[in-house]
């Protein structure tokens, strides 16, 4: 199965990093290109533990809609989201949150595997893994810009 895994540094507080990346909000603005909407569940605020998010998007040119839940939590050390419907076969998105100096190292690690067989598999490594890292690392960016007391947009 493929994984993206990114790590930020990112010069804030663990408690604030763990806080933003489970922001509904903050992930609708960071992801406006693809026309994200929360559109059931928790759709504003901090998503929690067994609660779930339903995204409606566009990618490619398509639209999709996915329904996710908090499967595992510990408080400020880490966050598991995975799939309960929607386009991918099966994911899992694991979120940690490591002090670092006087910052935050946040670990993201992604997998992932499609429908479709051969054909999923040709997707995910030559399409879904790029397009996905892209779409993490832009969602990373904006929790490190507001975290460190930027603004977003």
């Amino acid at each position: 199965m493929p994984v993206v895994k990114l790590q930020t540094h990112i010069n804030a507080p663990v408690e604030q990093c763990f806080n933003l990346a489970r922001n509904i909000d903050l992930h609708l603005t960071s992801m406006q290109q693809n026309h994200e909407e929360a559109v059931a569940g928790i759709t504003t605020g901090l998503i929690n533990l067994h609660e779930t998010v339903t995204w409606k998007a566009r990618h490619f040119g398509f639209p999709f809609i996915m329904k996710v839940q908090i499967t595992e939590m510990q408080y400020a050390n880490y966050f598991v989201d995975q799939m309960v419907s929607g386009p991918f076969k099966w994911f899992r998105h694991y979120h940690a949150f490591l002090p670092q100096g006087n910052g935050t190292l946040m670990v993201d690690e992604f997998v992932f595997r499609s429908p479709l067989g051969w054909l999923g598999k040709l997707a995910d490594n030559w399409l879904l893994k790029a397009h996905l890292h892209k779409l993490l690392t832009q969602r990373n960016e904006a929790i490190k810009q507001v975290a460190e007391g930027g603004q977003l947009y």
